[in-house]
């Protein structure tokens, strides 16, 4: 396998962990909600899956728990942030700062031991195309994932739940006047985005590398929030956005197993410059960001 062949058969595994994430951070935020504690939720979900698979649970129940781990450090969120109208960045950062420890401390005896993945699924003659071949053989959970992709879109632009979570993130009060429950909606999406970034750091730790290491997570949950704004809000540019860091960091461990003459650190470091490089792109088109922002995005709700 060449290095093309590689980058294009791990694109969609490698931006998996990327696009769980910031789709649950995508469904916070159309909420009006900025929750910046998707790196310590990660980090939470994937010591509780690697735990529960480790100890012979199996790939759904971790997933499930790392959902429900994930979603209640979520919560703890919402009450402090919405519940009691603190600020959402200050409380985000403390719960990423949380979900990392509570990681480091429940995966200390854990270190470095591995676990068994999940096989590819192939789709039947797709899978045996030159070169994109391998594009078509991948896991359960990037089938998933992308099964997830599109329904979230579709309910975001065609049912009712999406149209009352954009009316909740775009007027509070206007929602609320009309009788919907912002608050709750509020809680209900920040719960979404902790479980999605649960499955992530699930998928990260149990899946795509079924090893545990303290840090693992390693600046995913980041980069997701990243993606919301790459995204614009939308799921099929946050769908392209996760593809493409997938690729970036595929592309810099090709390079180092090439022998490229260029500092592995580096290289390591490709896909946050990137990140800034494309942020500070994005930002510069106001436009763009004002047509598809959140209008009431970070700001509390009083009844």
């Amino acid at each position: 396998m060449n290095a093309l062949e590689f980058i294009v058969a791990g694109t969609l595994a490698a931006a998996t962990p990327f696009l769980l994430a910031a789709l649950g951070e995508m469904v916070a935020e159309r909420a009006g909600v900025l929750n910046l504690g998707v790196e310590g939720m990660m980090a939470m979900g994937a010591v509780v899956a690697f735990i529960i698979v480790y100890h012979g649970g199996g790939h759904l129940l971790g997933f499930l728990a790392a959902g429900l781990a994930s979603a209640a450090l979520s919560l703890v969120f919402a009450v402090i942030a919405l519940g009691l109208r603190a600020n959402q960045v200050a409380v985000g950062l403390a719960i990423g700062i949380l979900g990392q420890g509570l990681s480091a401390l429940f995966g200390k005896s854990y270190e470095s031991l591995t676990v068994k993945g999940l096989p590819k699924l192939s789709l039947p003659w797709l899978s045996d195309i030159p070169v994109i071949g391998g594009l078509f053989a991948q896991d359960v959970i990037v089938w998933l994932s992308l099964a997830a992709t599109v329904a979230i879109w579709a309910v975001f632009v065609y049912s009712k739940t999406g149209l009352v979570v954009r009316a909740v993130g775009e007027n509070p009060k206007a929602a609320y006047a009309l009788g919907y429950p912002v608050i709750a909606v509020r809680f209900a999406a920040v719960a979404f985005g902790g479980a999605f970034a649960g499955f992530a750091g699930a998928y990260a730790a149990v899946v795509y590398t079924p090893l545990w290491a303290d840090g693992m997570i390693a600046g995913r949950g980041w980069i997701a929030i990243a993606l919301v704004v790459f995204g614009t809000w939308l799921t099929s540019r946050i769908f392209l956005g996760a593809c493409l860091f997938g690729a970036v960091s595929l592309a810099s461990l090709a390079a180092q197993a090439t022998g490229l003459d260029v500092s592995s650190q580096l290289l390591s470091s490709l896909p946050y410059l990137v990140t800034i490089v494309v942020l500070g792109i994005i930002s510069s088109n106001r436009r763009l960001l004002k047509l598809n922002g959140v209008a009431s995005l970070g700001e509390p709700f009083e009844q």
